[in-house]
């Protein structure tokens, strides 16, 4: 009887209304003309017409109340929902549900309706242990990993504009009277407040449904985490757990085999051949346990600025963790040059200010003791920080400032710096002459062995296509008494497992970066002002001369911007880019010139910006 679909139910509700409507009709007529047989207008005992009247307003009154509560009746209520999934009530939950439906709003519709202040029906069903109703919501639609969105009474207090002791009171009135309302629970799943209360049902229907046992909440803790130990529940998790996990395992064996790791890296980043590779069979050696498992992976990438140094270490946390953005860790070491800075790092001992929040390195590594972390430019770090983190990286597990243990063996650690960058690029430039010196002589040995066939000789090999090695002279004689002079100590520089020298870009490299600025210029020009933007050829090479050694991709970056985005600016002030057209840059002498194709037509008109 209360399985009608929504289109029934909506009918129902509106045959309903009407007949209440035609009542209170029949009803204020009779009144208006005498109502019953033995009224009279006239004579003792008698309504005069003013209390007809009046009786006929009382009537109709009565019945546009009935009207109203017949219509409230079928109308969502957030406040009955919430607490029909709290009690376990399953004809008010489909009752909800189906109401719910009809009125799409916030976070859909349906059994996913989130209450103003955060949480599921789902959610709450599950924290109260009521694993009839969990096993009725997720029939109804309900998805079992959704996350919560409530964060404490104050946060959701301050996000709706109530008063934190209004948000405290429906938190416990319509979500679970028995948990702490002031605590943020964000990022628990429904699977999270089940294993909190000990419900091995809920976790039943919910594991049953698909529900992720990995999930992780904002604290970076999963499900498990909040078992009792030992209990059933913590039983159902665990032996789920391990088979998700295992799948898991085999599909992203699966995926590295068919997807290698570089050729994820190569699809981001330009060139750097050599240090791509060197990063790739370190990791490979982690993940398919060849590796020692009682110490964290540790990287220091050398080179220029805008080289790819940072690029590769967020494509090496997309890749090791699926785009999980909370397993990439970015801390910029030109923020801890002082030594007090170091309790900004593992968090103030007590006593201290700040004490309670933790450490910025700490509070993340407990959310994922596996992210992949970069310290950037960590040679303007204080030594003290250093100190702090050779024993991170000599014990793969640090102690922040309330004694609390954080083991982080799995983690994957990166450092950049500057240092040698200038000896590393003058070196790069020499390795690629040396390679563009070979590439002619073979090339000049193939011609003079084809000299006199009449066969059209080859073309020179690119010298890009080569992976340049940095020689071990170089790496002991020049940049390890930088490095030596600077950390002061070899034991730190012994933790590392590979140092990752990044060379200057080839020509050809240069002109996939100008290729791609242009490209995301033009996607830009075609979203923003729907101007079409070409080029030629010659003006790639045009604005690859603009390369500066020292700044990497970024003087390419602000070389386009500088001679060509400027001038598109200028032209679009002076009126001359309308919506519609295509624009063409040449180059003639390094010089950059536009020309304008209006819509509709076919020919091209060279702009003058001459001021």
């Amino acid at each position: 009887m209360l399985k009608m679909s929504g289109m029934q139910c909506m009918r129902s509700n509106f045959r309903t209304i009407q007949r209440a409507v035609r009542l209170a009709a029949v009803l204020a007529r009779r009144s208006v003309h005498g109502g019953g047989a033995g009224s009279s207008n006239d004579g003792e005992g008698g309504e005069n017409e003013g209390e007809r009247f009046s009786r006929a307003r009382a009537v109709a009154g009565i019945a546009t109340i009935g009207v109203a509560l017949v219509a409230a009746d079928h109308q969502y209520n957030e406040k009955r929902f919430f607490k029909a999934a709290r009690l376990g009530n399953l004809q008010e939950i489909r009752k909800q549900v189906e109401a719910a439906k009809e009125g799409r709003g916030r976070d859909g519709g349906g059994a996913d309706r989130r209450h103003a202040l955060g949480w599921t029906a789902l959610m709450a069903a599950a924290a109260n242990d009521q694993p009839a109703a969990v096993a009725e919501l997720l029939r109804l639609g309900a998805r079992p990993d959704l996350q919560e969105k409530y964060a404490g009474a104050s946060a959701a207090a301050q996000q709706q504009g109530l008063h934190p002791l209004e948000a405290m009171q429906r938190r416990e009135d319509e979500f679970c009277a028995s948990m702490n309302s002031r605590a943020s629970f964000l990022g628990w799943t429904a699977l999270h407040y089940a294993a909190l209360a000990d419900s091995a049902g809920s976790a039943a229907a919910l594991l049953d449904a698909g529900a992720d046992p990995t999930a992780r909440d904002h604290a970076g803790r999963r499900a498990l985490h909040y078992t009792k130990d030992p209990s059933p529940t913590r039983d159902l998790i665990v032996e789920h757990a391990a088979r998700w996990e295992e799948k898991l395992a085999a599909a992203a064996a699966e995926e590295r085999r068919r997807f290698p790791l570089e050729q994820r890296l190569k699809q981001f980043i330009v060139g750097q051949t050599a240090a791509i590779e060197t990063v790739a069979a370190a990791v490979r050696r982690k993940e398919n346990g060849w590796a020692d498992e009682e110490h964290p992976l540790v990287f220091l990438f050398l080179g220029s600025s805008g080289i790819g140094k940072t690029e590769l270490a967020k494509q090496l946390a997309r890749y090791m963790h699926r785009d999980d953005p909370a397993a990439f860790i970015r801390l910029d070491m030109s923020e801890y040059q002082e030594k007090h800075e170091v309790a900004k790092l593992i968090g103030a001992p007590p006593g201290y200010v700040g004490h309670e929040e933790g450490g910025q390195l700490t509070r993340a590594l407990a959310r994922r003791a596996d992210a992949v972390v970069l310290f950037d430019e960590v040679d303007k770090a204080h030594p003290d920080v250093l100190t702090v983190l050779l024993q991170l990286f000599d014990e793969g597990r640090l102690t922040d400032g309330k004694g609390k243990l954080i083991e982080c063996k799995n983690a994957v650690f990166v450092m950049t710096s500057n240092f040698a960058a200038d000896e590393i690029a003058q070196y790069g430039l020499q390795l690629r002459r040396e390679a563009e010196a070979k590439a002619l002589l073979r090339a000049k040995g193939t011609v003079a062995a084809h000299g006199g066939s009449g066969e059209e000789p080859p073309v020179p090999e690119a010298a890009s296509g080569e992976t340049l090695e940095v020689s071990r002279t170089f790496k002991d004689s020049v940049v390890r008494p930088i490095l030596k002079r600077h950390f002061g100590r070899d034991e730190f520089l012994g933790r590392i497992n590979e140092i990752v020298y990044f060379l200057p870009f080839s020509r050809q490299e240069l002109l996939t970066l100008v290729q791609r600025e242009l490209l995301r210029w033009a996607e830009q020009a075609r979203a923003r002002h729907a101007v079409e933007l070409r080029w030629e050829g010659g003006v790639l090479g045009a604005l690859a001369d603009g390369y500066d050694v020292h700044y990497g991709a970024r003087s390419i970056k602000h070389e386009v911007e500088r001679r060509l985005v400027n001038q598109l600016a200028l032209a679009a002030e002076r009126g001359a880019l309308a919506r519609g057209c295509c624009v063409l840059v040449t180059a003639a002498s390094g010089r950059l010139a536009l020309a304008v194709r209006a819509p509709r037509q076919t020919e091209y008109t060279p702009l003058d910006l001459a001021v």
